[in-house]
């Protein structure tokens, strides 16, 4: 692909993200507009809405999974791992907003991705309670959903704070109010 149009897909997938987030029904034209290329350009990629939001859905799941790799969940030491898969998240929540469960039923591959990724995570959390940075009594999956809400409330209410930032935070906030 031609740099000119890998740059013009991204700010398409970028601006579809951002603006279907807030408004699932908006058209291609306001999308293209929003991206700065022709209505055409657009249309020729993508037939349908739905086209660009299972797009947008697997950019989102190449840069978490991207994102999971580096966190390197099951060598690195946890606290370091958390902190890169905390830090390299945020980022990604932030520029591939919205709820894609819609797309995951609608697309058995993405959905399939999502799973495996989600799966990893929670072996993650798994392997920070077996290793002692979680209380006994606190349950994977309990730490996985606090786990969840935190980036989630570090991504969206505090959109100025820096992804290191965050990430210090929901770190000391998971290990601590978790731990021992």
């Amino acid at each position: 692909m031609r740099a000119d149009a890998a740059r013009n897909l991204a700010e398409v997938l970028r601006a579809g993200a951002r603006l279907l987030a807030e408004d699932p029904s908006t058209p291609l034209s306001a999308i293209a507009s929003a991206a700065g290329v022709d209505r055409s350009t657009v249309h020729r990629r993508f037939a349908t809405r739905e086209a660009l939001l299972s797009a947008v859905f697997e950019a989102k799941l190449d840069d978490a999974e991207r994102v999971i790799d580096e966190a390197r969940l099951t060598e690195a030491p946890v606290p370091v791992a958390l902190h890169r898969y905390v830090e390299g998240i945020i980022p990604v929540s932030r520029a591939w907003p919205g709820d894609t469960r819609r797309m995951m039923r609608a697309d058995p591959a993405a959905e399939r991705r999502a799973t495996e990724q989600s799966a990893r995570i929670d072996a993650f959390v798994r392997r920070a309670a077996d290793e002692g940075f979680l209380r006994a009594d606190t349950s994977p999956a309990w730490a996985r959903a606090v786990l969840d809400q935190l980036v989630s409330t570090a991504t969206y209410r505090f959109p100025d704070m820096t992804p290191p930032q965050a990430a210090d935070l929901v770190v000391d906030t998971l290990l601590n109010g978790l731990g021992r």
